[in-house]
């Protein structure tokens, strides 16, 4: 916990003389008691205080900051400050301003996240917040809060002009960082989640489109589990069945043969490995087993030969799950 340099207590304050405080432990003996800062005990017990005397005033939104700062994630002071900036009808582009210092220095913080919502909700101006947002992501790529009020605000609103160019900003963050599981998770729900614009696109259309954007960066970086499981993502929600990528994904599953570079043809529908990449790759032999296992039958045997190599040479950390997989796969057999 941290607090104001310098800052006296309340307690030398004059101006909460009139304020008495509540220690936490007030007749108590606890166990195993929590030892605070002096400036965060005498911050907290002045707001026991005031929320026992129902305060709702200026120097409350002094305090409830003096303690937010020393603990970001004290819920009762957010909530308490909230209700405070409601009754006295406060400039909420103030408190967002605030909030955007707060938000950096805070990033992993629910409760600043969740603050920020409800002022938002309140103003009706989300336009801004966007700018707001993708400052932030500067600060952390992949905080989960930052990228979750991003979505929030997007299904919230339902603008047009919000979602105008929101597949945009998730192609400029994989530019970035090519390995973001949170701009892929941002690109699915843009596309597939949450009734983005396709323009004229219809559906099949927008799954060809989509495809064809995974492909592309799984040969950029095969080994990159994120692209895969989008791809993934894309197969399932579009009910696509798996086999229909055998042809993509054999090349990536096998070790790269000394001609791999040599081919005159370059088929686009499926591009090939990039040079230099690590094969094969672990998420393709896994995902070609599963094709093989939906196929049933004798395929069902060339699965449980793809997760016994996964097991025993190219993902041993993992040898557990494969062995179960096998396990399961060959009781469907023997059934």
């Amino acid at each position: 916990m941290t607090s104001e340099p310098d800052a006296p207590l309340f307690a030398d304050r004059p101006e909460w003389e009139d304020v008495v405080p509540l220690p936490q432990y007030e007749n108590v003996d606890p166990l195993a008691p929590i030892f605070y800062t002096d400036e965060y005990k005498d911050a907290t017990n002045y707001f026991r205080g005031i929320v026992k005397t129902g305060e709702m005033s200026p120097r409350v939104l002094e305090l409830t900051e003096n303690i937010i700062r020393q603990n970001p994630a004290h819920y009762s002071a957010w909530q308490y400050r909230y209700k405070t900036l409601m009754a006295l009808k406060a400039p909420l582009d103030v408190e967002l301003r605030l909030m955007d210092e707060l938000a950096v220095r805070y990033l992993k913080t629910y409760q600043v996240w969740h603050h920020r919502r409800l002022l938002v909700t309140e103003t009706r101006e989300p336009g801004p917040e966007l700018e707001f947002i993708t400052k932030s992501l500067q600060e952390d790529m992949k905080n989960y809060h930052t990228w979750s009020y991003r979505q929030w605000l997007l299904a919230y609103f339902n603008d047009d002009a919000l979602w105008s160019d929101e597949l945009n900003f998730a192609d400029q963050m994989l530019e970035s960082d090519i390995r973001n599981n949170s701009a892929w998770h941002h690109r699915f729900f843009v596309v597939f989640q949450s009734g983005v614009r396709t323009g004229d696109e219809n559906r099949e259309e927008v799954v060809r489109r989509e495809l064809a954007f995974v492909k592309n960066y799984i040969s950029l970086a095969p080994n990159n589990a994120s692209a895969w499981n989008y791809l993934r993502g894309i197969l399932d929600h579009s009910a696509t069945p798996y086999s229909q990528l055998l042809l993509f994904v054999t090349p990536y599953s096998v070790p790269r043969s000394p001609d791999a570079d040599l081919v005159d043809v370059i088929d686009l529908e499926n591009p090939p490995p990039s040079m230099g990449a690590q094969l094969p790759c672990v998420a393709a032999i896994e995902f070609l087993a599963d094709i093989h296992e939906n196929e049933g039958g004798d395929d069902i045997m060339k699965a449980t030969e793809l997760w016994r190599s996964l097991a025993d040479e190219h993902d041993t950390i993992r040898k557990k799950s494969r062995e179960y997989r096998i396990r399961d796969a060959l009781q469907k057999v023997q059934v």
